[in-house]
């Protein structure tokens, strides 16, 4: 659970708000009973605090609610909701923007002639992203699904999450 925590604080959490533009999806495989998705959405999510216990709580309720069917996002609180399904359910949903999967053995996510611009220009493409815990992800099957590394070391999914935002932020040339 703290994998899960550190990467949605990552993914959503600004020095001093929420990323608006950023939407998190948290897929909850392990344990007794169907797999569950928790989605955090910037855009509306109220109450979310910097503080891993705080989130640790939020997510205890979410699964102690009654799971709904898989396709079916059923709101908990504002920018907050769940749904049944794994993995192959969130790419099915995803299949209209392009999708990266992380991994340190594939090409870099930058493209070869990108620079650092003078001044932030945040990309507005729409890119998903999906990376693991320490557990590997095993085949995925799905269009618009590209394998991309941000080096050759393997990353925290909080610190990859982090490098994935500053390369968005700045408006890097993205290699997809």
């Amino acid at each position: 659970m703290d994998v899960l925590i550190r990467a949605l604080m990552a993914g959503l959490m600004t020095s001093h708000g929420l990323r608006r533009d950023t939407v998190v999806v948290l897929h909850l495989l392990g344990g007794p009973g169907p797999p569950r998705r928790i989605k955090f959405d910037g855009e509306s999510l109220k109450g979310l605090h910097a503080e891993e216990r705080s989130i640790a709580g939020t997510i205890g309720k979410v699964i102690a609610t009654p799971l709904p069917p898989i396709g079916h996002w059923q709101p908990i609180t504002a920018g907050i909701s769940h749904s049944g399904g794994n993995l192959d359910s969130t790419l099915h949903e995803w299949q209209d923007h392009p999708t990266v999967v992380l991994d340190a053995d594939a090409p870099r996510l930058w493209s070869e002639k990108a620079a650092l611009a003078e001044r932030s220009t945040p990309s507005e493409r729409n890119v998903n992203f999906v990376l693991s815990d320490d557990q590997p992800l095993g085949e995925i099957a799905s269009e618009n699904i590209v394998l991309r590394s941000l080096g050759d070391q393997w990353m925290q999914g909080h610190m990859a999450i982090g490098v994935v935002h500053f390369l968005m932020d700045e408006g890097v040339e993205l290699n997809l």
